[in-house]
């Protein structure tokens, strides 16, 4: 008898929960199927799959009665990048001729050629040095640059020769810096000759973008974020050959639409919401980069990016954790808006999180704009694999989480809650090369 008295209760506790949920679990459990479904192929930037999930999102945002953002004309954001790749390389150093797999060349331009007399700073990167921080210093730089790489870093310049190996993408070609790598052993030279030729291809890329106008704080806006493209498809790989990115960032981009779909339904925002779902994240943040060039950064109150909410994290289920905690006080606000949950610090400082996602494009115009996740970054075996699908994931674990955020923002959305701006001297600039 007690046993199926328990069982009653449980059952009408989970009724009731379900019952004053502000968030649907079907709608977000029907949105993360679709959007990291085989048939998206992976959306993998320029695929056919990545834009079969653009139409999805808009389509949602049209549903559930947004607009597109001022001076477009439907919710696709389409806009144009430029991909360089080298093509030929003819390098001498000294007399001496160097094999193009001891070459590694960041450039816009369609012909490079350099000799010594001309103005090229001249880098080494010696055995002893230490070759992340040298490569981060480097980035920085705005010359032309020459950097000799000494062979003791091969490794690494092995994997940055791989991870280039289709070129730079960029918004404007023919202009800026260059600098070319060269792996060898010499710290000085007499002579260099360098000629590399490239090829560009103008590209298209579209974010997904709708608001909702405020009611009276109609030019104060609130931004939700996620990116939708992912990795693509793996044919060298046997088996599954799909990274469906499930979490990485299928679940951020449903919990921008569920969102949207409650926020619009309950109608008591004050200030414009809008609801963004960028494109070429995992390519370098284009779609964050331009979106963030469409409006004026001083009157965006805060950006909620959500990125890879679908796992519980270390401090339980349905809780989640906020990057860059310290860098405006966003989390309090959010925190005295939840009854029963909390907001954590970034408990992984080490991976530098707060410049990883789309936020930081943003959070360098002063934005606070901060990332929301509940990932378990250090210890995630799905993390950019083709395991990373929808049955790795803890759904109801996610719900919860927008349903945190949806409380969270209440302030927010009413306008009752205005964070600090970002201190744009403490933010990490961008690269120059890559």
């Amino acid at each position: 008898m007690k046993t199926k008295l328990s069982t009653t209760l449980l059952f009408l506790l989970f009724t009731q929960t379900l019952l004053a949920s502000n968030i649907s679990f079907e709608q977000v459990s029907k949105d993360i199927h679709i959007l990291a479904d085989d048939k998206m192929e992976g959306r993998k930037v320029f695929g056919a799959g990545v834009d079969k999930a653009a139409k999805y999102i808009a389509q949602r945002f049209q549903d559930i009665g947004l607009k597109p953002l001022k001076n477009e004309k439907n919710f696709l954001q389409t806009f144009e990048i430029f991909q360089v790749t080298p093509q030929q390389y003819q390098v001498m150093i000294d007399g001496q001729s160097l094999s193009e797999e001891n070459i590694l060349a960041f450039t816009t331009y369609e012909n490079l050629d350099w000799t010594l007399d001309k103005k090229i700073k001249l880098k080494v990167i010696s055995a002893d040095t230490d070759i992340r921080q040298s490569l981060a210093q480097v980035n920085q730089e705005t010359d032309n640059l020459l950097v000799l790489v000494n062979s003791a870093h091969a490794a690494m310049f092995q994997r940055l020769k791989k991870h280039f190996s289709k070129g730079l993408t960029k918004f404007k070609v023919n202009q800026g810096p260059s600098a070319v790598f060269l792996l060898t052993d010499k710290e000085q030279l007499n002579a260099a000759s360098i000629s590399i030729k490239t090829s560009i291809e103008a590209k298209k890329l579209t974010n997904v973008v709708g608001v909702l106008p405020g009611k009276e704080l109609t030019d104060e806006y609130v931004l939700f974020s996620a990116h939708y493209d992912h990795v693509g498809i793996d044919e060298n790989l046997d088996g599954d050959q799909i990274f469906n990115g499930a979490d990485d960032d299928a679940s951020g981009t449903t919990a921008v639409l569920n969102l949207a779909q409650y926020l619009a339904k309950k109608n008591a925002h004050q200030r414009s919401l809008i609801f963004t779902a960028f494109t070429a994240e995992e390519i370098g943040g284009f779609g964050s980069q331009y979106f963030s060039a469409q409006v004026n950064p001083d009157s965006i109150a805060a950006m909620i990016n959500i990125e890879m909410i679908g796992k519980p994290s270390k401090f339980g289920h349905g809780k989640l954790w906020m990057t860059g905690y310290e860098r405006s006080n966003l989390a309090e606000l959010l925190n005295n808006n939840l009854k029963d949950a909390q907001i954590y610090p970034d408990p992984y400082p080490k991976y530098n999180l707060f410049y990883r996602s789309d936020n930081a494009t943003l959070a360098r115009l002063g934005v606070p704009a901060h990332s929301f996740s509940s990932s378990q970054i250090d210890i995630d075996k799905h993390y950019h694999q083709v395991s990373d699908d929808v049955s790795t994931l803890d759904i109801q674990s996610m719900h919860q989480v927008i349903e945190s955020l949806a409380e969270a923002v209440d302030g927010l959305v009413k306008g009752t809650d205005t964070p600090t701006r970002v201190d744009t001297s403490q933010v990490k600039k961008s690269g120059t090369f890559y």
